[in-house]
């Protein structure tokens, strides 16, 4: 097998690639140091050619780095944890990226304590825009916790979080980028509705949110605050929040919002 990667994947998918492409691109490992594992062929050769980095269909090669991030699904995380768990060792950090999963679930799976730290990003990492939230296992350290974070932040905003809030965090920020599309599809087909073309329509619905998205961010005021500055008495603005007010809008996103992270609840029970 020769010398054992510094970091290696487990899951060569697009929120694998997006980190290892951050990493690479902020020179915390050269390409070289990098090892990434997946069954199918596809995505291996896709995140070799994006990256530079290593790959191989064996999960234990890739286990065998300092450094091992866990970024497969959930479904199948109890199936690579009865291959790998046996070969984790205590020196080695473990990063899982995989929604629901605990630590306890991971450390678990290895004969001998080992360091876990659990992570939630999403997929605007792609585009170096992304979120992700932190927690410590039973074994991990502060500078766990520290190597963790410099791994995400060059494609992240990253903060660090109670184990417990994990699944609130899958639910508003791992599954939130889903939303925000969602809202974009339906804005542009109103669009498209009233007599635009589409193309029209898209452009002006994307570069909406964009400049909404970044109105929040770099200005610093609540979203409450930038809603009122916008909502003129009896203009449109004003007439379309109350339209969504009157069909239990805020209700209806709230409750999904919960029911992503009963579902996160689901599949971290199911893993165990």
């Amino acid at each position: 097998m020769g010398e054992a990667a510094a970091l290696g994947f487990i899951g060569a998918g697009k929120m694998a690639t997006a980190l290892c492409r951050g990493i690479v691109g902020a020179a915390l490992f050269q390409a070289a140091e990098i090892v990434a594992s997946d069954p199918s062929n596809d995505q291996r050769k896709r995140f070799s050619e994006e990256t530079g980095a290593r790959t191989t269909p064996s999960n234990p090669e890739a286990c065998r780095a300092s450094t091992v991030i866990l970024a497969v699904k959930p479904q199948v995380m109890r199936e690579v944890l009865e291959e790998i768990g046996p070969l984790l060792e205590p020196d080695r950090l473990v990063v899982s990226i995989a929604a629901g999963i605990s630590t306890a679930q991971i450390e678990a799976a290895a004969p001998e304590p080992i360091r876990v730290i659990r992570a939630m990003p999403n997929t605007p990492m792609r585009v170096a825009e992304g979120a992700a939230a932190l927690c410590k296992g039973a074994h991990a350290t502060d500078e766990d916790i520290a190597r963790a974070r410099r791994l995400f932040e060059p494609c992240a905003l990253v903060l660090e979080v109670k184990e417990e809030l994990m699944h609130a965090v899958t639910a508003l920020s791992g599954s939130g980028p889903a939303y925000a599309f969602y809202v974009a599809e339906i804005m542009a087909k109103a669009g498209v509705d009233m007599g635009l073309s589409e193309g029209d329509a898209v452009a002006l619905t994307n570069r909406t949110l964009l400049g909404a998205a970044r109105m929040l961010t770099e200005t610093g005021e609540p979203a409450a605050k930038l809603r009122k500055d916008v909502t003129s008495p009896g203009g449109t603005t004003e007439a379309a929040l109350r339209s969504m007010e009157k069909n239990s809008v805020p209700d209806h996103v709230a409750q999904a919002i919960l029911a992503a992270c009963a579902r996160s609840k689901e599949l971290g029970a199911a893993g165990k």
